[in-house]
């Protein structure tokens, strides 16, 4: 029950279905979380936390502590000493750690492996029903249209319970991630089902960069599991190489120019405006950032007059992590991340036993950690406490680091009863 109520908050949240044609969708006030939403929220990390701390695995809490608690230190000198939004900063900060604690203690719910997929296939089903039940029975709150206050090019795209496209794309990628281990550690028809909703869901988003991403982190996750000599290379050099032509291009005109004749918009949808933004902020303070929620969407930033030279001061982030981790908490603070989000998932996958190597569950960590460090240079998710694809990401990363030092507890098969045998 708790490992499901984690999942569905996570994935649906307590307020689907968000009408998009009404004003109130330009006041970011209006996107606040509830009182209820609060409560559950408090609720539900009390209840893991309890859990975690009975469990007599608890020490896998919060790991690793050391670094994480120079992560926490730094963001809070930053955030809250610093910042000039420090009541912002500290809202932020408890939310991360309650999705780190969440995440730290998630893995330790089910009884084994088998029934990790179950309680997996459960949660896709019913988010998947969610989705398709807004398409057929609320078309008008679940598919993008004319009619809504800001992008009216949507119209026609579907967005299910999310808020936005995007969000539904980025859902649907996952659940068929989910929908592969599920077919081969529980079920092979309930994992088709997932797979096959989550892709025709997929299509119908128009999120055209999830939809290439699907395929594509499948077989750089195939060549990263064959090849080892490869997984630093295409990791690092990934990333670097993936925000150099992303990034670099909407500051660098040559590069720009190069990555437009390759018939590839320079621009990736007008994100290279935020990204020049973004950068002339980190030139000014490079050292210690703006504080966690100190810089987008602050009054500062958006009352400022820029917007005669850029829309972009209205941007709610930086769609890009990396960038946003430099303006939440400057060059330190990127070097920090850096070490805990890439290079420690990197030297535990080094050293998961060669028995789970190639197993479904390790599969299913470094797929899902592939996917999210290469989307995070075109989207902000990283120490976003209510992102679902951010928990998913804490998740995979706990699992890689159990996958090194712990055994899989096997389902127990019930014994045949019959006559005692007596030798």
């Amino acid at each position: 029950v708790l490992f499901l109520a984690v999942f569905l908050f996570s994935w649906i949240t307590l307020s689907p279905f968000v009408d998009l044609s009404g004003e109130a969708v330009l006041d970011q006030s209006a996107r606040a979380s509830s009182a209820l939403n609060q409560l559950l929220s408090l609720g539900l990390f009390a209840c893991m936390l309890g859990f975690g701390l009975l469990h007599p695995m608890r020490r896998i809490i919060l790991q690793p502590r050391v670094l994480l608690s120079l992560i926490l230190a730094w963001l809070g000198f930053v955030s809250v000493i610093l910042s000039s939004y420090p009541f912002q900063g500290i809202k932020g900060m408890v939310l991360a750690v309650i999705s780190v604690v969440n995440a730290s203690v998630f893995l330790l719910l089910p009884r084994c492996e088998r029934h990790f997929a179950k309680l997996l296939g459960t949660g896709c089903l019913i988010v998947l029903s969610l989705a398709y039940y807004g398409v057929l029975f609320k078309p008008t709150l679940s598919i993008h249209q004319a009619s809504e206050v800001l992008e009216q090019i949507n119209a026609g795209l579907w967005r299910g319970h999310f808020r936005h496209k995007n969000d539904a794309a980025v859902a649907m990628v996952v659940m068929a991630l989910f929908g592969l281990f599920v077919m081969n550690v529980w079920s092979r028809l309930v994992g088709a089902v997932i797979v096959c909703l989550a892709f025709v869901f997929l299509v119908n988003t128009g999120g055209k960069t999830s939809t290439a991403m699907l395929p594509a982190v499948l077989i750089v996750a195939w060549v990263f599991e064959k090849v080892r000599i490869l997984r630093v290379p295409m990791v690092i050099g990934g990333i670097a190489l993936f925000n150099l032509f992303a990034v670099g291009s909407a500051i660098i005109r040559p590069l720009g120019d190069f990555v437009s004749g390759l018939g590839i918009d320079a621009t990736f949808t007008n994100r290279a405006d935020v990204w020049r933004l973004a950068f002339s902020a980190i030139a000014e303070n490079p050292l210690v950032g703006y504080g966690m929620k100190g810089f987008w969407q602050t009054s500062q930033l958006v009352n400022g007059g820029g917007a005669v030279e850029t829309w972009a001061v209205a941007a709610a982030h930086a769609h890009n992590s990396y960038l946003e981790v430099i303006l939440m908490m400057g060059v330190p603070g990127l070097v920090l991340t850096l070490v805990w989000l890439v290079v420690l998932p990197l030297y535990h996958i080094s050293r998961v036993d060669p028995a789970n190597e190639h197993s479904h569950l390790t599969r299913l960590f470094v797929r899902l950690w592939l996917y999210v460090v290469f989307h995070a240079c075109l989207e902000s998710l990283f120490f976003e406490g209510p992102n679902p694809l951010w928990f998913t990401f804490l998740v995979a990363i706990y699992g890689l680091f159990l996958q090194t030092s712990a055994t899989l507890a096997h389902e127990p098969r019930p014994q045949p009863q019959g006559n005692v045998a007596h030798a």
